[in-house]
């Protein structure tokens, strides 16, 4: 009876508020603890020690009501939600430049910040090219290519499509040659990077063996038969192995790659593929083999099968796990900004588990980011950062960023048009909005006039 009135108070209270022995009192609250009545934990200010008495006694928990702790808890997070001021969109990209070290203070270095950035980015399917010509360099200091190869090769991070290709429906009078080009991977093929042992949560579930074989050509077949039986294997060795000259057999990784089932332990074959063709054969006059198509540079290092048949589906905790990468990603998280996130799960399906994380005092719910309809949520150490953005005004730096780069939030979060990211554009952000879209010579002709203009008044 006491307990439905009394709110949060510890056994020796109650006992004395009772004349109870406290041992007596312990044993009538586990009791009702066992039949659902009251709770037992951290509810109360911690009592400060007192070194003159010597050893402190072991922490004994605090009682409450259930009902009353949940109307506390209802109440608790009311008035965390009302302490927080809404910043407009424009101070929302400027936190999101910061967040993800775009800007010049943030910028990341070494082995170490790009593991941070992969961390931060991993489950982003990107074009192939963007990784190593914009989004990496735009995050870290004197961005050096040797420094990524070395966690690729180190087994930290791997690479390849998240999302499982199914063969595309032909013509019953299309030739097969023909078939297999559509499917090759182009320069722009969408890729993502994420530590190795993160892989198993964002690849997509996989049917079953025939399903990832149909559609594949004989070349192909017989490479991934091969990688399933042997593992990671060079190049040359597939090819003595299939008995096909290797030519054939790095069309074959090709078409395996661009329908995610296959991957490499670097990425110097990668960039192989990524190098335009006349770079790649060294003069536009190589012939291939086949077709008399240009060859491309052969690819360097181990292949190996990326996404086994019948991939398990997603652990139980795989939402929550998701939901915590994608407030690492951003910071303040916002239906709106799923936009491109093609693994991450629906809106609807991340809502209840990010309410349980804000329940549990993980995260905060409320209002960041005005403009935007329904609930937000965010990182304790994201609501510090975007007040501490919202209280310093703008300097009026301009931070370049490519249409590829995960900020492309053009027509998502700041007014405008949409940018598909595989168009070769770039984005001019001043003070968190959108000043230029355009071509890089686009871009700095507007800076240019804008400066001679700024000088002229």
């Amino acid at each position: 009876g006491w307990m439905a009135c009394l709110g949060p108070i510890t056994a020796a209270n109650l006992a004395a508020l009772l004349g109870l022995a406290e041992t007596t009192v312990e044993a009538a609250l586990y009791r009702l603890e066992m039949d659902g009545i009251v709770l037992q934990g951290t509810f109360l200010p911690p009592r400060a020690a007192n070194p003159e008495s010597g050893p402190q006694p072991a922490v004994k928990p605090d009682w409450c009501e259930r009902r009353l702790l949940a109307r506390i808890h209802r109440l608790t997070v009311g008035r965390l939600r009302k302490e927080i001021e809404a910043v407009s969109p424009a101070d929302f990209v400027r936190f999101l430049l910061r967040w993800q070290h775009v800007d010049a203070e943030g910028r990341m270095a070494g082995r170490e910040g790009v593991l941070r950035i992969i961390e931060q980015l991993q489950g982003l399917e990107l074009p192939a090219p963007a990784w190593e010509a914009s989004v990496l360099p735009a995050r870290l200091r004197h961005y050096d290519a040797g420094e990524f190869e070395h966690v690729c090769l180190s087994g930290e991070v791997a690479w390849g499509r998240l999302r499982w290709q199914p063969a595309p429906e032909a013509d019953e009078d299309e030739a097969e040659p023909a078939r297999r080009r559509r499917v090759a991977p182009t320069r722009a093929a969408p890729l993502a990077f994420c530590r190795r042992e993160d892989l198993p949560r964002l690849l997509e579930p996989a049917p079953d063996e025939a399903a990832l074989v149909a559609g594949l050509s004989g070349a192909a077949t017989e490479v991934y038969a091969f990688l399933r039986a042997s593992g990671a294997s060079f190049l040359v060795d597939i090819a003595r192995a299939i008995d096909r000259v290797p030519a054939q057999t790095e069309e074959a990784l090709w078409e395996l790659v661009a329908r995610g089932l296959v991957t490499g332990d670097g990425i110097a074959g990668l960039r192989g593929l990524l190098r335009p063709e006349a770079e790649s054969t060294g003069r536009r006059g190589l012939r291939g083999i086949r077709g008399g198509a240009a060859r491309r540079l052969v690819p360097v290092g181990r292949w190996a099968v990326l996404r086994p048949a019948a991939t398990p589906a997603p652990e139980r905790d795989g939402v929550e796990w998701f939901a915590r990468q994608l407030l690492q990603r951003w910071g303040v998280l916002l239906r709106e900004l799923l936009a491109r996130e093609t693994r991450a799960p629906r809106w609807r399906e991340l809502l209840p588990v990010l309410r349980r994380m804000e329940a549990r005092g993980e995260i905060r719910g409320g209002r960041f980011v005005s403009g935007f309809v329904g609930e937000q949520f965010a990182l304790p150490e994201a609501v510090d950062t975007l007040r501490a953005v919202r209280r310093k005004p703008g300097d009026g730096e301009t931070v370049i960023v490519a249409a590829a780069d995960p900020l492309n939030l053009v027509g998502i979060i700041v007014p405008g048009q949409r940018l598909s990211p595989f168009v070769q554009q770039f984005i001019a952000y001043e003070n968190g909005a959108a000043v230029a879209v355009g071509t890089m010579a686009e871009i700095t002709s507007h800076m240019a006039r804008a400066a001679a203009e700024g000088k002229a008044g």
